[in-house]
């Protein structure tokens, strides 16, 4: 399968091009503001060097079967060994009412409903609802009334199937005005749900593991980058977070660390 590039998608770089340039140099001549603005962005984009970003609203919908829908976040490139905790492959599948998609045997595979409500292998899921399924099982993924499920799949893990119903798991405090519901974990790694209130923020931190966040409700800054509903960023292993925070509050999935590495 073919890698999915890093996004050109930059949300400073827009403030430095023209006619904001010439603003910024021309208000900025006691104190350097364009020169700093500058600096700002260079360490911004070196922070976010090697990331993957994918909107929701650019990434492209694939037709895969009748009345289904694809849309591919990331797709880790042929010929090298993953990194720790990255994903084989992790993608959003939309369901029309009444539609239906086998999925073949394949790494052990992740699902989670962000809208709606589906079916995988007669196991009815809802909204926030989780499944893992171990390596080598074939799914069936069908939707009486149209859903939005995101997939992802990993390779060289030993787990069991695990079922996590959103209304019986419970939002166990994790930090101030954030709660965290593990929803599997081994090795080190974690699939997690995150739900944090309007203006709740995480310190710097480093990545041990591949750290994926996908964005099931609200808006989030990491670092320089705001994500909104659908969007998703993959941060690999070695990398870090200057801050992470939310000024509208939040839901997202997040796959890495189950501990994190606070610098």
């Amino acid at each position: 399968m073919p890698h999915i590039p890093e996004s050109a998608d930059d949300d400073l770089s827009p403030l430095l091009s023209e006619p904001f340039a010439r603003a910024w140099e021309a208000s900025a001549a006691p104190h350097q503001l364009g020169e700093r603005l500058g600096a700002r962005l260079s360490r911004s984009l070196n922070a976010e060097h090697g990331m993957v970003t994918m909107r929701r609203r650019t990434t492209f919908a694939e037709p895969v079967a009748d009345g289904v829908l694809q849309r591919w976040l990331y797709r880790a490139p042929a010929g090298r060994a993953l990194r720790p905790g990255e994903p084989r492959a992790a993608c959003v599948i939309e369901l029309q009412a009444g539609a239906r998609l086998p999925l073949p045997a394949g790494g052990a595979r992740e699902f989670l409903v962000m809208r709606g409500a589906a079916d995988v292998n007669a196991d009815l899921l809802g909204l926030r609802d989780f499944l893992l399924l171990p390596a080598g099982t074939a799914a069936v993924l069908t939707s009486r009334d149209g859903a939005h499920v995101f997939v992802r799949e990993a390779e060289g893990q030993a787990v069991e199937r695990t079922l996590v119903r959103d209304a019986e798991a419970g939002w166990p405090e994790f930090a101030p005005g954030i709660r965290r519901r593990v929803l599997w974990a081994g090795q080190g790694q974690a699939a997690l749900l995150y739900r944090a209130d309007a203006g709740a923020s995480v310190p710097h931190h480093s990545h041990g593991h591949d750290e994926e966040c996908l964005m099931v409700q609200g808006e989030l800054f990491l670092d320089d980058v705001l994500l909104q509903a659908g969007d998703y960023q993959l941060a690999p292993a070695g990398t870090g977070h200057r801050l992470t925070q939310t000024d509208t509050g939040v839901v997202l999935y997040a796959h890495g660390d189950v501990d994190l590495q606070f610098c």
